[in-house]
């Protein structure tokens, strides 16, 4: 005799005498009033008015480099750039040439990634030439997104404004930082995607048959202003990928590194509460696992993802 599993699950809760909800909503209790016990016990030693936050995130010039009137100074962020762009290339090149035919467990994980930009974010939504023509930048994209993501919860010895004397030699102290939790570079990606997809429009439709097949069939006959009105529509809603694109990538992983700054002790030092960092940490922890486990690779599929559906749909047939 089968049991419906959902039936099943509603007896066992109903024998537990409390529902997941329930045991959420009593452990989420019990964990406020340890913070607020520990606070009463230990009271606060008050706000920490050195400790800056959001310092972990300014870009101070290391090299100052100023051409035509524009800052090109060598900061963090640079260092971050050049570091995912030197591993993305040195693994894909190290691969290539310690293929086997017996693949081993580095082998096949890369064939694995190998295949999801080939067959599910370029295969999936490009076709014939065009896929074979933007796989390599499609591929290029996912590895560098994912590169930068993960390296930005490695500590290095970046953070300038906090050094440690090292034989009277005052060297960085370290600190986490990702080229992605700054919105220019998410940006200037977001731009070349932009770009490249009208002009990969244009070029297979012709100019004003492109933006032509912005306006969806079926329309032909309606009155010309309403037909304005939904093009104008359909312009705003390009100009928008400028803003969801590149603050999707940015805002993840900048929330992502907050979260790591603050459960890892940041709002312990911040409110002056030093035993609050026994409660924070193990959260800390948790969210450490989550973004490197899943947003960090989740976002740069994503966003390889939406490059290949926007190039996609501007050079298909249809609207």
């Amino acid at each position: 005799m089968s049991t419906d599993p959902a039936i099943a699950a509603e007896a066992a809760a109903a024998k537990s005498g409390l529902s997941t909800k329930a045991k959420f909503l009593i452990g989420l209790g019990v964990y406020l009033a340890i913070a607020i016990l520990m606070v009463l016990v230990f009271g606060s030693s008050g706000k920490n008015e050195e400790f800056q936050p959001q310092n972990e995130f300014k870009l101070e010039p290391w090299i100052e480099i100023h051409l035509a009137g524009i800052d090109m100074s060598i900061n963090k962020a640079v260092l971050y750039l050049f570091i995912a762009s030197a591993l993305t290339i040195a693994v894909m090149v190290w691969i290539s040439r310690r293929m086997t035919q017996k693949p081993n467990r580095v082998q096949t994980m890369i064939e694995v990634a190998y295949d999801m930009t080939k067959n599910t974010i370029t295969g999936g939504n490009l076709e014939g030439k065009m896929a074979s023509r933007w796989f390599p930048f499609l591929a290029a994209l996912f590895f560098w997104i994912w590169f930068s993501n993960m390296i930005g919860f490695l500590p290095l010895p970046t953070n300038t404004e906090h050094t440690v004397d090292i034989f009277g030699l005052a060297v960085p102290s370290f600190a986490i930082y990702a080229a992605t939790a700054n919105l220019s570079i998410p940006l200037v990606l977001t731009l070349v995607v932009w770009v490249s997809y009208h002009v990969e429009g244009i070029r297979a439709k012709g100019f004003f048959k492109y933006f032509a097949s912005w306006l969806p069939p079926g329309i032909e006959d309606m009155n010309p202003a309403f037909k304005a009105f939904i093009f104008v529509i359909e312009a705003i809603s390009h100009f928008a990928r400028l803003i969801s694109l590149s603050v999707r990538l940015f805002a993840n992983i900048l929330a992502g590194h907050l979260l790591l700054l603050f459960m890892g002790g940041g709002l312990a030092v911040l409110l002056g509460i030093a035993a609050l960092g026994a409660l924070t940490f193990p959260l800390a922890f948790f969210f450490f696992i989550l973004e490197v486990g899943l947003i960090a690779t989740l976002q740069a599929f994503i966003f390889s993802t939406l490059t290949a559906i926007y190039l996609g749909g501007a050079t298909s047939a249809s609207h």
